[in-house]
């Protein structure tokens, strides 16, 4: 039996794939967004009589109260998302991301909501001493900015709280994701390197040793899919790394991939770095383990995929501030 679903953020880069999934396995689904980034994702949520859509601030209480009623699961992905963004208007992103997070979480406790999925980030891991190590959930946090900084704050006061709350809270921290999507967005890694080599056949990269690891968001999506319908003692009170621990890549091998994949003279100008601020390789054997997830696209799908999109002329006008954050 399917479940009412707030998706926050929704119409965004991944909250718009996450509410398709949902609603395709037979949720219910409201989403709730202010629209900073447009709203054309939604056009096709639109026939699906399962589909809500309500606009406005997370901050506002009277806009929160109006979309938690009915609401059985809450998906929190709305948020300032990535270091760039957050670093341009630090104070709107802590009162989104910080502030506006915990009062969500406060309103679904009152009214005995009974999930909450928080989405999260592996950037939480920062820079590890040791990077052939892989880092997982029980490691220790390292934030190095302050969206990262804010995501691992509210884990912390979710995590603390679910002990006495009646609404199971699970944290997912998501991989970098890649791959197409209803808000497409050109500045993720794997997105963006294949446009700039098969558009402006050359890349600057920094620091191609740095490792991260990958994942595609439709897998993403799967994985929120499979907290829903997991049972409260399975999940609640979990962090669960979501990803693929075979797609962890350097940042050069990424660059490797899919100039393999494109088969173009392309100029490539890499820039050595001694540090970056993230460097980590991430398990995900305990949402494997413990859900059965294992992702089902592979980094190399993803460049196919994105660089259809682009030879296809889908998309056309790359430099349009819309498909960045």
């Amino acid at each position: 039996m399917g479940l009412n679903v707030l998706v926050t953020g929704g119409a965004g880069y991944l909250g718009s794939v996450v509410s398709s999934y949902l609603l395709l396995k037979g949720h219910k689904v409201r989403v709730l967004d202010s629209l900073l980034h447009g709203g054309h994702s939604l056009l096709g949520l639109y026939p699906n009589r399962n589909f809500e859509f309500i606009c406005g601030d997370l901050r506002a209480d009277l806009v929160l109260e109006k979309s938690l009623v009915d609401i059985d699961a809450i998906v929190h992905l709305a948020a300032i998302v990535g270091d760039p963004a957050c670093a341009r208007e630090p104070k709107v992103a802590r009162s989104v991301n910080l502030d506006g997070s915990l009062r969500l979480f406060d309103l679904a406790k009152q009214l005995g909501i009974e999930r909450f999925v928080f989405g999260s980030t592996c950037s939480n891991y920062g820079k590890m001493s040791d990077s052939l190590k892989y880092v997982n959930e029980d490691s220790e946090l390292s934030p190095v900015s302050l969206y990262a900084e804010n995501k691992v704050q509210v884990e912390q006061t979710l995590l603390d709280s679910d002990v006495d709350s009646d609404t199971t809270v699970t944290v997912l921290r998501f991989a970098t994701a890649f791959g197409v999507s209803p808000r497409m967005r050109f500045d993720l890694t794997v997105n963006e390197f294949t446009m700039e080599l098969l558009v402006n056949r050359k890349l600057v990269v920094y620091g191609e040793q740095f490792w991260r690891p990958y994942i595609h968001i439709s897998d993403i999506a799967q994985a929120i899919g499979l907290v829903l319908q997991s049972s409260s003692d399975q999940v609640g009170g979990r962090v669960f790394n979501v990803g693929s621990t075979r797609q962890n890549y350097r940042k050069g091998e990424i660059v490797d991939l899919i100039c393999s994949l494109i088969r173009h003279e392309v100029e490539i100008e890499r820039v050595h770095k001694d540090e970056d601020p993230r460097d980590y390789r991430v398990s995900f054997d305990r949402i494997n383990r413990e859900l059965g997830f294992d992702a089902t696209r592979t980094v190399e799908d993803g460049i196919i995929e994105v660089a259809d999109l682009i030879r296809h002329q889908v998309i056309t006008d790359f430099g349009n501030p819309y498909y960045r954050n």
